[in-house]
């Protein structure tokens, strides 16, 4: 028995894990590498393994850099099932969708554009390989135990990250095996807190904030100052947003600010198509979050939702105060791009990073102070106030993962770090051996590492 590392170490992108017990083969996780030109550029490298030698894939949950590799799994061979839980399937089935036009639209404006430096630049994959993929999804619920391949058995735990996320747990030969995926906040705003698995022989831990302590601050607060002092300015908060999970937990906090009486009377837009639909998939899952369906409704009832390109187009146009939301949540693509290009250059507005900046994205790049910002083939200087929000993260801090780790009543026989950049992997690696004695493994990248 061994597992296969193929992403997500050294990094926080490209969550994939294969599990091989003899003659069967499970991945868990299937994400595209996101952030740095070198990683995305793993993307279109061949696995080291042929697809259709995988028996089953199981989801963590849906965020693209743990689903966004299957139209490409599926279209270079895998023929079995995915397995997930019913929300992650939902949020799948918008994310994947719209991870492939934006591929195809980014190829089409390039080389209509020619800023692209390949002759013809190609999408990685279309609309039509995401449709195949969606077909292969096969959602369970949480808490049942069943088998995806011949002697291996899953369980879904609620990992409160965003709807549908979920711990696995594998039990294979009389082994558990536990996949933390994005573990959640204990005090989330919206969400619940993730479960307390228990035991495992085996566990792979997530370390995105492994080094960090979140701010104690309410988001409220934070975000009122922000808001209040953009306002005054005249000008736009612009709030580059991930559309599933951050979206929603964005509008509930602008929605509690307006009951508060503390939100000025300017106009909330929401710029971004999928997390319009992302918001109706919370809806169907009132009992993975904390608040009622009436707060979540009102939260849902606050923005002006931008429905076309040329409502979008009209937005830049608008220079009167306002706050917009767009995807994407690290700038890495999406109608935030055209904002940034429309807002970014003038010093009364503001951008709030809402969440995790991966290195090498643009998210990344100005919360290091960037100044110019490479957008469709031209540099745009940015002269807007850039603020950072962490309070409002769905993942776990470095607290916060030791106090789930403390949840495990004996220590693993292996613990492997993964999904987090070397500095957060290694903070945390650090804390788990001293506070908790357990041994600890940094995987490499395609290492490949025995269970017995």
């Amino acid at each position: 028995m061994q597992l296969r590392f193929l992403g997500a170490t050294d990094t926080v992108t490209g969550s994939k894990y294969v599990l091989e017990a003899g003659d069967r083969r499970v991945m868990i996780d299937c994400g595209l590498f996101q952030g740095y030109k070198a990683l995305r550029l793993r993307n279109w490298d061949p696995l080291p393994l042929d697809p259709a030698s995988l028996d089953a894939v199981v989801l963590t949950h849906a965020h693209l850099d743990h689903s966004g590799y299957l139209p490409l799994l599926v279209r270079r061979g895998f023929r079995g099932r995915v397995y997930c839980t019913e929300g992650t399937a939902r949020l799948c089935e918008i994310l994947l969708a719209d991870s492939a036009r934006l591929a195809e639209e980014d190829a089409h404006d390039a080389n209509r554009h020619g800023y692209s430096k390949h002759k013809p630049a190609l999408a990685l994959y279309g609309m039509a390989d995401a449709a195949r993929a969606l077909r292969h999804l096969q959602p369970t619920g949480f808490g049942a135990r069943f088998p995806v391949a011949r002697g291996i058995e899953v369980e879904f735990r609620h990992a409160g990250h965003i709807i549908g996320a979920a711990i696995v747990v594998l039990h294979v030969d009389g082994r558990r095996l536990v996949f933390s995926g994005d573990l959640g906040r204990q005090h989330d705003v919206v969400m619940q807190a993730p479960e307390t698995v228990g035991e495992g022989d085996c566990l792979l831990v997530e370390s995105t904030y492994g080094n960090r302590q979140h701010s104690t601050e309410d988001p409220l607060d934070t975000i009122s100052r922000i808001v209040e002092r953009t306002a005054a300015q005249g000008g736009t908060l612009l709030i580059p947003t991930f559309a599933v999970g951050r979206a929603q937990s964005l509008l509930y906090c602008l929605h509690r600010l307006q009951v508060q009486g503390r939100l000025p009377d300017v106009p909330v837009y929401l710029n971004s198509p999928m997390a319009r639909d992302a918001t109706q998939v919370f809806w169907l899952h009132q009992d993975e979050l904390r608040i009622g369906r009436a707060e979540c409704n009102a939260a849902c009832s606050l923005p002006i939702y931008v429905r076309s390109v040329e409502e979008s187009i009209r937005l830049n146009e608008n220079r009167a105060a306002k706050i917009i939301l767009a995807g994407s949540g690290m700038a890495t693509g999406g109608r935030i791009l055209h904002h940034l290009e429309a807002f970014g250059p003038d010093p009364r507005n503001c951008i709030l990073l809402s969440g995790f900046q991966a290195g090498g994205t643009r998210g990344a790049a100005l919360a290091g102070g960037a100044r110019l910002l490479r957008i469709h083939g031209k540099e745009v200087p940015i002269n807007a106030n850039v603020e950072q929000l962490t309070s409002l993260s769905a993942h776990a801090d470095a607290d916060e993962i030791l106090a789930w780790l403390r949840g495990f009543a004996r220590a693993p026989r292996r613990t492997f770090i993964v999904h987090g950049e070397p500095d957060g992997a290694d903070a945390l690696r650090q804390r788990i051996e001293h506070e908790l004695g357990w041994p600890v493994t940094m995987p490499e990248y395609r290492g490949v590492y025995p269970l017995e």
